[in-house]
């Protein structure tokens, strides 16, 4: 299994699994191993029950969930946030969420255009507004624009 915890084997930490369908799974141990989580569930006795989880996504309970801290987001909340510059223009609307290992990146997709990714930052996102379901986006640090003191080659000095 991929796990989307902080500690990957807390997979069954917060009790037990549920499928799209509402069936239940119990995990009775887990495991890294290199990047997966190998996990052992109660109600999957052989190869075949197991080869039938391939590619679901199994979830817990959002209540069994520790509250988050000021500055920290479950995936979930943020899928589906307007996404909006500091200026308070429409950047789109926040279709997934990436970490290919050197940070957590939104993908944000506008009507009409190619979707955009960027850095899920202080700087790029300096604010997130559950209650309004907005995040502001500083579009320099976002790399969505260039900065004003950016000058092409003709303006550099060096040789």
């Amino acid at each position: 299994m991929r796990s989307f915890t902080e500690e990957p084997t807390d997979l069954g930490a917060y009790g037990p699994l549920f499928d799209e369908n509402g069936r239940r799974f119990t995990v009775l141990s887990a495991r890294t191993q290199k990047n997966v989580v190998v996990v052992r569930l109660a109600e999957v006795t052989s190869r075949e029950g197991a080869e039938e989880l391939r590619g679901r996504e199994l979830f817990v309970d959002r209540s069994v969930l520790p509250e988050e801290d000021e500055d920290e987001f479950y995936e979930a909340d943020l899928v589906g946030l307007s996404a909006r510059t500091v200026a308070g223009e429409e950047v789109g609307t926040v279709v997934a969420i990436h970490d290919f290992g050197a940070g957590t990146i939104l993908e944000i997709a506008g009507e009409g255009r190619a979707s955009v990714m960027i850095p899920f930052s202080e700087a790029a996102v300096p604010a997130v507004d559950l209650s309004a379901q907005v995040l502001t986006v500083e579009p320099v640090a976002a790399g969505l624009e260039g900065s004003d003191d950016e000058e092409g080659d003709e303006g550099d000095p060096r040789p």
